[in-house]
């Protein structure tokens, strides 16, 4: 070997590659892969496996119980430091590869960087048909990692270990680019991992990706500051964005200038502190009065970060104001051109500063700032009443969960869903407290998401009480990362709430028609529903099966307690409640959600709810 090249295989190449790989902002370095997901098969076991083996003083292992699951704790890792990180996922060819797919989908719709590293069938061949290889009649070079590229924003099969140089450096760059990045694939034939190469030295040494902070076209600005000095009743919609550039401060900074209010996406919520009195919670289909009162009344509505997803548009029901305008603070263009609106094509810090220079001098009407006050102060009583538990002997509600969690939590703790009946009561009641406590993932909405990244969340920042909040139905998707948490010592807090059921698609369920069929975890009955009497299924021992410590609230003031002795807690533990579902919940929606009602039925509440329906429809609006 020269002094320029060092041999090594293709899988060792590509660990001490990712090994030297770093992101910098605002001056900043740090490592962009801190470290490597697998579950080992024969399609990389040989390969990756034993790179990183023989590299693991460089490149940390840990050792997952499910792919997807994997990718999730990945993503939630990448999320709470903002993107400048991640980790990489490998697993095997076959089913740990297909595994990957809603992981993948997650991230690339959530606009988060994570790196996978699935095997693949032999490059050359030789073995053929191998073993869990997807045979094509028609196209030899199909295998089951094709199923990643629409839902990876790169992707890959590295055939000839040179190959890997350009795809390796193209991953990184996607990876680090904050309007292009998701999920990036690069598929690695078993064969190929295994093979060695004489690399250059160039590709091991460090490199540093510097993620732009692109600011506002003069003439976009110009329009921008044009449209919100003439505007009379603006509203801002913070999005993911926010968190995503560190633009919090920036926002506030905005706001305390200008006096314009902001409503909150999931992902953007926590933009604002919940007490700043410009913030109106959330806002959409789970938003707060207050927020989508303002929302039917703006007459321009200004998009930080957001991606307008149809929960924030009311399904193009809520911004009813018949003059109103959009403009779009976003580095992608793609999310900025949504709804005909102005734009703004550049970084959400950055954007946000140039705005508030450019409106020096700019406030909104005192009336306007006092009418959403008041608002504001309506929706707190709203939250207090939803929260409170009168009698600390009864059996809590799901509402009041997180008013016993609201309690105990500090501003440091994170709080962690995705799915079910959940994120609907956070939008509306959560209080958040600073940047990082409310994390939903509401992009992709998956159950099974909150275990693995309360990990990710743990290995980003150590030390931070970090609550995984699951319902039963979400706890039976995916609870075997607890498996991991016992065994890396991560003290994840886990909430399992069982109310027997899919409380949300039952009440969306029994709202159009549907009778909330197939929702219920229930005995079949003599007719044959599921309408007996409750599964006698015991999560609270299930998780204490898997390592956690376990503790069993029956009360209000149970609950309490439980909750307190998981905050102090230095090992996974498990706070089980069964909640009163007949009880008052969270208060109604305050906007409509599109679930299209079957347009004929012999069924009464068919007909009713299609009735409800095409009267909600007609509200609808393009915004051109």
């Amino acid at each position: 070997m020269s002094a320029t090249t060092r041999r090594l295989t293709t899988a060792q190449a590509l660990v001490r590659f990712l090994s030297a790989q770093y992101t910098e902002r605002d001056g900043s370095v740090q490592r962009l892969i801190t470290g490597t997901w697998g579950i080992f098969g024969h399609g990389n076991v040989a390969g990756l496996g034993q790179a990183l083996v023989e590299y693991s003083d460089v490149m940390p292992y840990h050792q997952g119980r499910n792919e997807q699951a994997m990718v999730h704790a990945a993503v939630g890792h990448a999320r709470r430091l903002n993107r400048l990180s991640t980790q990489a996922v490998t697993t095997s060819i076959g089913p740990g590869a297909t595994n990957l797919v809603t992981g993948a989908a997650l991230a690339t719709i959530n606009r988060l960087p994570v790196l996978l590293l699935p095997g693949d069938y032999f490059a050359s061949h030789a073995a053929d048909p191998l073993l869990q290889q997807l045979e094509h009649p028609l196209a030899a070079d199909v295998s089951v990692n094709d199923t990643l590229r629409p839902v990876s924003r790169y992707i890959d099969r590295i055939t000839r270990p040179e190959a890997l140089i350009p795809s390796a450096l193209q991953a990184m760059r996607v990876l680090t680019d904050p309007a292009e990045t998701g999920a990036v694939t690069l598929a690695l034939p078993q064969d190929v991992q295994a093979e060695a190469y004489d690399w250059p030295e160039e590709f091991f040494t460090d490199r540093v990706w510097r993620v732009r902070r692109p600011a506002p076209d003069p003439a976009e600005l110009a329009d921008a500051v044009h449209a919100i000095r003439a505007a009379e009743r603006p509203l801002i919609v913070a999005g993911g964005g926010v968190h995503h550039s560190a633009a919090e401060e920036a926002l506030k900074a905005l706001v305390d200038a200008t006096g314009i209010p902001v409503a909150s996406t999931q992902a953007g919520k926590g933009a604002l502190r919940h007490d700043h009195p410009a913030d109106l919670g959330g806002i959409g289909h789970t938003g707060t009065a207050v927020s989508d009162d303002l929302a039917r009344t703006a007459d321009l509505v200004i998009g930080v970060g957001t991606r307008y997803t149809d929960f924030t548009t009311a399904s193009g029901t809520l911004f009813q104001h018949p003059d109103v305008r959009f403009l779009n603070l976003n580095i992608t263009a793609f999310d900025a051109h949504k709804l005909a609106a102005r734009t703004l094509v550049c970084d959400a810090r950055t954007g946000l500063a140039a705005l508030t220079e450019q409106l020096s001098g700019h406030r909104v009407d005192p009336a306007y700032e006092a009418e959403y006050r008041r608002g504001k102060e309506r929706w707190e009583r709203v939250v207090e009443s939803a929260c409170r538990a009168d009698d600390d002997g009864a059996v809590p509600t799901q509402t009041q969960v997180l008013g016993a969690l609201d309690e105990v939590v500090g501003d440091e703790d994170v709080v962690i869903n995705a799915a079910g009946s959940l994120p609907g009561d956070l939008h509306k009641l959560w209080r958040a407290r600073s940047p990082h406590q409310y994390h939903l993932e509401y992009g992709y909405s998956c159950m099974g998401y909150e275990i693995p990244a309360a990990l990710g969340v743990l290995q980003a920042a150590p030390g931070t009480p970090v609550w995984a909040l699951v319902g039963d139905g979400t706890y039976l998707m995916n609870p075997t990362e607890i498996v991991t948490a016992v065994q890396e010592n991560l003290p994840v807090r886990l909430v399992l709430i069982q109310n027997h059921g899919y409380a949300s698609i039952g009440g969306l369920s029994e709202s159009v028609g549907a009778e909330r069929f197939g929702t219920a975890y229930r005995h079949r009955a003599a007719d044959g529903t599921f309408t007996g009497t409750p599964l006698p299924v015991d999560l609270a021992a299930n998780a204490a099966s898997l390592g956690m410590a376990v503790l069993r609230a029956k009360t209000v003031r149970e609950l309490r307690e439980a909750l307190r002795t998981a905050r102090a807690a230095d090992r996974p533990t498990c706070v089980y409640v069964e909640t009163d579902t007949d009880g008052p919940g969270a208060p109604p929606a305050e906007a409509w959600w599109d679930v299209p009602v079957a347009e004929v039925s012999e069924r009464e509440a068919v007909a009713d709810a299609r009735a409800r329906y095409e009267r909600a429809a007609a509200d609808r609006r393009r915004h051109l």
